[in-house]
């Protein structure tokens, strides 16, 4: 009896396949024979019916149906779904004549920029780019520079202290030149500059930040003078504000330089007549150097009866600023994508 049922379910399935069209007729075909009360499922059920010598055959008829099954579905459902692939391609054409669509470009930033075209000024001079560590042991960030305890620089307020006072964030370059210096066992000239953030307590504005870029240089030998100093500064606003461009020297204080100056150059736009950028000066402040203090020089191994020198240091983001008229020092940490089309802009 069980033969008769078997060939009857094969049949129909013969007819069933041969006419499925779409995946929602396959699919109701395996509901129907493969669900839970599908004809084929049932078939398990009647193995109690089957007398006990025919139960094996009867059992290999089942497994058999139900493969034939399973496999004549798996083969109509990657024919129906090709199918409908190739039908999707068919509508769906790519008209390959259209513009493509444009992505935005990340682009370097104005700041890195600015930092390496200064590096490139100095190393076709003969210095070296120098790095060193953003947390600072208070010996090399003050100490070997002249600041003694109780300065105001020392001042909480300006300082970002980690570790008691003992170690900082470091609030300038300037310890990579003593680190240097030292390393250098006092006997050897030292040409350097030292691109690096720097930390200070600041609220963060237009014109201020708490962490900025600062490049300080120094350059030891025997027989330094401001007159070389002078020099260097006019190689390196020529290369980055034009030929034109001219320099000047005013009176200053810091604690490890003496005597000490700040430099001036003279407005890129105005060609000195005065304009809002130099506050009708004709001159913008761009630098604080000077001649390496003598404790300096000794504290760091040197002898300041034989040797000389200058230092000096660049905001990095002031001189970006000018060059590329930037009005928001914050600009430079942000990731907006409009302010990267205006630094693409400013550079062509």
């Amino acid at each position: 009896m069980y033969k008769e049922k078997i060939a009857e379910i094969k049949n129909e399935l013969k007819d069933l396949f041969n006419n499925v069209s779409d995946m929602q007729a396959l699919e109701n075909i395996k509901t129907e024979y493969m669900g839970k009360n599908g004809k084929i499922t049932l078939l398990n059920g009647k193995i109690k019916e089957v007398p006990n010598e025919e139960k094996k055959e009867f059992g290999m008829a089942v497994n058999e149906i139900r493969n034939e099954f399973n496999e004549k579905y798996e083969k109509i459902k990657k024919n129906l779904e090709d199918a409908e692939i190739n039908q999707k391609l068919a509508s769906e054409a790519i008209d390959i004549t259209l513009p493509g669509t444009t992505i935005k470009n990340g682009a370097p930033n104005i700041l890195e920029k600015i930092v390496e075209e200064i590096e490139s000024v100095f190393m076709s001079m003969g210095y070296d780019v120098v790095d060193g560590p953003e947390i600072e042991e208070d010996h090399y960030n003050f100490e070997l520079l002249n600041i003694p305890k109780g300065h105001p620089a020392r001042d909480a307020q300006d300082t970002f202290y980690v570790k008691d006072e003992d170690y900082l964030l470091r609030s300038q370059t300037s310890p990579v030149q003593a680190r240097v210096m030292l390393a250098s066992g006092g006997d050897k000239p030292i040409r350097m500059i030292c691109p690096g953030k720097t930390y200070r307590r600041d609220a963060d504005d237009a014109t201020h930040s708490h962490q900025f870029m600062q490049i300080e240089g120094l350059l030891v030998d025997k027989n330094v003078s401001l007159s070389d100093l002078k020099g260097t500064f006019d190689v390196v606003v020529k290369k980055l504000f034009g030929e034109s461009t001219k320099t000047r020297f005013r009176p200053s204080y810091y604690q490890f330089t003496e005597p000490s100056v700040e430099t001036d150059i003279s407005c890129f736009v105005c060609k000195g007549k005065g304009c809002s950028l130099c506050k009708n000066t004709g001159w913008i402040t761009v630098s604080g150097a000077g001649i390496v203090h003598p404790n300096v020089l000794k504290n760091c191994g040197y002898d300041p009866k034989v040797w000389t020198g200058f230092a000096f240091g660049f905001g990095a983001e002031r001189l970006a600023m000018l060059k590329y008229g930037i009005n928001d020092i914050r600009t430079f940490y942000q990731t907006d994508l409009r302010e990267i089309e205006n630094f693409d802009r400013r550079e062509d």
